[in-house]
């Protein structure tokens, strides 16, 4: 190959890379309101124990949950105890099938009107018992959930 040739392929794997480097750096913007940038210039300005607390705040207002991978601080003796009482008032279980019964085909059924899985998936949970069936079930779900697989024989555990 001559010396130009090399160059110029040099010149388009540049090329090729910085295109894919730009590809990469697209942002999708979101245009904020006037009345959404002040409330952002309001918590940028906050500390991080007060966006904490506006944060519980807000989630007991709207009986929403925050679900963001933060980082937990270390609780107080006073706030651990919280923690627990917390957890007694468990509103998500999960559905776990324990053991199936004698009535395989008809536990099969069961889990198929339950969940969206097909026939081989839902005889593959089955027999892998013991295997969650639902997770994040209210705890009416959960209840009506347990008495429609226990109906037919299987054994079922609410976590």
């Amino acid at each position: 190959m001559t010396e130009e040739k090399k160059a110029e392929e040099t010149k388009t794997e540049t090329v090729k890379v910085e295109e894919k480097k730009e590809e990469k750096k697209v942002e999708t913007k979101i245009e904020l309101s006037a009345k959404m940038k002040s409330v952002m210039e309001t918590i940028e300005k906050m500390t991080v124990i007060e966006l904490a607390d506006f944060v519980k705040a807000l989630e007991e207002k709207f009986g929403v949950s925050a679900q963001a991978a933060m980082a937990m601080p270390a609780l107080s003796s006073g706030a651990a105890g919280q923690a627990g009482a917390a957890q007694e008032e468990k509103t998500a279980f999960t559905i776990v099938l324990a053991d199936i019964g004698a009535n395989k085909i008809q536990v099969i059924k069961e889990i198929r009107a339950i969940t969206t899985l097909g026939l081989k998936e839902a005889k593959t949970l089955v027999e892998s018992a013991p295997k969650p069936v639902k997770e994040g079930a209210t705890k009416e779900e959960a209840d009506k959930i347990k008495a429609q697989l226990e109906k037919v024989g299987a054994k079922v555990e609410l976590k």
